[in-house]
């Protein structure tokens, strides 16, 4: 970086790069290295969820991830690779929650008006989400290797629109929901403002903790 030249920059309003918009109360903002051009191995996303909303399942494969907390709250998950367990990280104003690179994780928010700012070690973060994953893949090799029924599985998956979904769930989802009275996810969990360290996994109401894991 040539410090001299007229084209150098030290301000960006990043209110003004969005990055993904789910609804009004629902969206991210992104800062990179193309934005400001005097960052170093940095960037930023600034994330705005009303409650029951979700960064959805993803990984960033070239870089670590510092989750912050301005307002409201949340809770960050994370699936270890090296034990496959899963940690429930609530945070609050004041709180971080730290995502090694590579490690597949979300944030769902406990609240309306969450904010929260993931910072990178790297200019330019790159991801793979959870809903590619399952709509690039083709379906007949997911019915193959795990054994479903590829018609039944096919109309599971449409709902997803073969897009990338980001902020889940979708409006139309969350529609559905509400007139069918069943009850989100994070009503049924009530994840916060529980230790992450007493939580059970999801998908185990039997699991039990020892020695910072989980276990069925």
């Amino acid at each position: 970086m040539d410090y001299t030249k007229s084209s150098v920059n030290y301000f960006f309003d990043v209110n003004k790069n969005r990055l993904n918009t789910r609804n009004a109360q629902n969206y991210i903002n992104r800062l990179g290295r193309d934005n400001l051009n005097t960052l170093g191995d940095v960037s930023l996303l600034d994330i705005y969820l009303s409650k029951g909303h979700v960064v959805e399942p993803h990984y960033h494969q070239n870089a670590a991830e510092l989750v912050y907390c301005i307002s409201g709250s949340a809770v960050v998950s994370l699936i270890n690779p090296f034990n496959n367990k899963i940690t429930n990280i609530p945070i609050k104003p004041g709180q971080v929650a730290n995502i090694p690179q590579g490690w597949w994780h979300w944030e769902i928010a406990s609240e309306d008006k969450t904010h929260l700012l993931a910072i990178f070690d790297a200019p330019y973060p790159r991801y793979i989400f959870g809903s590619d994953i399952l709509t690039k893949t083709p379906i007949e090799v997911l019915a193959h290797t795990y054994c479903l029924n590829p018609e039944q599985l096919k109309k599971t998956l449409a709902p997803l629109k073969n897009q990338t979904i980001v902020i889940g769930p979708t409006d139309e989802c969350a529609n559905q929901s509400r007139q069918g009275n069943q009850a989100p996810y994070y009503q049924q969990q009530a994840p916060h403002p529980t230790p992450y360290y007493q939580q059970n996994p999801y998908y185990s109401s039997q699991a039990s903790y020892h020695e910072g894991n989980y276990y069925k």
